[in-house]
């Protein structure tokens, strides 16, 4: 074998995997597309025809750099949440910002609580820098926040990350508890409080933006209900001395042009957003009910998907989500202890919920045997 130039000892220990296998890479291998595509918690809505009629109009344009300073989307997103632009920073979705994080906030070694089964891209983000996981298991399907604020402190944590609501579970907590929960934080501890569904579930799980806090980002996206996840931009709002370090090292040419102007335009439309929320709402009704039909027990969703208790075990719930792969159903299931009875199904157009309806009753006839 030729010599090779060595990676970091850091990077070279790392196992070669990424947390996500797309629906794409599946269909290469499988040999055939799906029918249904509702694994990966995207928008089947897509998004507000305004902001396609402006991505039109402005495709010549995409030969030029994009503005290196996001001017213009952090504008629109300060004043959509009435704060300062100073107080904003524009990144490639919210994957990109929590590898910024992760760069900002954790030396080698260091302690980084989450929770087990949440959200696998910031674990794949923290392994890459070096950081030690610390996980806590949810409690009644629900992020633990007594049991995060427990190993913050035992651990001594830079760091810590929650989503509400929440993936994969579709749960969330009232925003006085996560109040409660900021306020419980060592001072020292950074918390990512991730908010990629907030558009989507109740406004009562949406605490007030509190920019005085230097302890506090919080994350929002495109990729949910604005229906933009192709174009990879979402924004952190946060203490202006915060969003002054991440400018130390984002990658100030990693939101396109063509992000940015899409991004501005979604904000804009908000009476469209009202109707994806609506759709969105009676989607997971037709989850549940297919759900329910079939024997099984749909949990309470504040996002855009609804999670399926099987009603038995992990390798149980395996066998469905399999089944249905095999039917041309993409669908996803969580996987770790006590959450891997469940399968998750994204709200998606109502022939791809027919087809789901049709499916699953094969799927899992096939589980049990029959």
């Amino acid at each position: 074998m030729r010599p090779r130039p060595p990676l970091s000892p850091l990077i070279a220990a790392l196992p070669s995997t990424v947390p996500f296998v797309g629906p794409e890479a599946q269909e290469r291998e499988r040999g055939r597309a799906f029918r249904a595509r509702i694994g990966a918690n995207e928008s089947s809505f897509g998004p507000s025809p305004r902001v396609i009629a402006r991505m039109e109009s402005v495709a010549r344009d995409q030969w030029m750099y994009c503005d290196p300073d996001n001017f213009d989307l952090k504008v629109a997103a300060a004043a959509h949440h009435d704060v300062a632009v100073e107080n904003v920073v524009v990144g490639e979705g919210i994957d990109g910002l929590l590898s910024l994080v992760a760069r900002m906030y954790v030396a080698p070694g260091d302690a980084v609580v989450t929770s087990l089964g949440a959200y696998p891209t910031f674990n794949f983000h923290i392994a890459g820098v070096g950081g030690r996981l610390v996980t806590v298991a949810y409690e009644n399907d629900r992020e633990s926040l007594d049991g995060l604020l427990a190993a913050v402190v035992r651990e001594k944590a830079p760091l810590v990350y929650l989503s509400n609501p929440d993936n994969p579970m579709g749960s969330w907590w009232k925003a006085g508890e996560i109040i409660r929960f900021i306020e419980a934080l060592p001072e020292t501890t950074m918390l990512v409080l991730d908010e990629a569904y907030g558009e989507l579930g109740p406004a009562s799980a949406l605490p007030p933006i509190d920019i005085s806090r230097p302890n506090v980002i919080r994350m929002r996206t495109f990729s949910k209900a604005y229906g933009l996840a192709g174009i990879r931009c979402g924004y952190a709002v946060a203490e202006a001395e915060v969003i002054r370090d991440f400018e130390k090292i984002r990658n100030h040419y990693g939101v396109s042009r063509m992000a940015q102007i899409a991004g501005v335009e979604a904000l804009a439309d908000q009476a469209y957003l009202e109707t994806v929320v609506a759709r969105v709402a009676a989607g997971r009704r037709r989850i549940a009910e297919i759900a329910e039909q079939n024997g099984l027990v749909p949990l309470a969703s504040a996002t855009n998907f609804v999670t399926i208790d099987c009603g038995h075990d992990g390798a149980f719930a395996l066998k469905i989500l399999q089944g249905l792969l095999s039917r041309d159903v993409f669908i996803r299931k969580p996987m770790a202890p006590g959450l891997d009875r469940c399968i998750r199904v994204s709200v998606g157009l109502d022939h791809e919920l027919d087809i789901f309806a049709e499916e699953l009753p094969g799927a899992l006839a096939a589980a049990r045997g029959n």
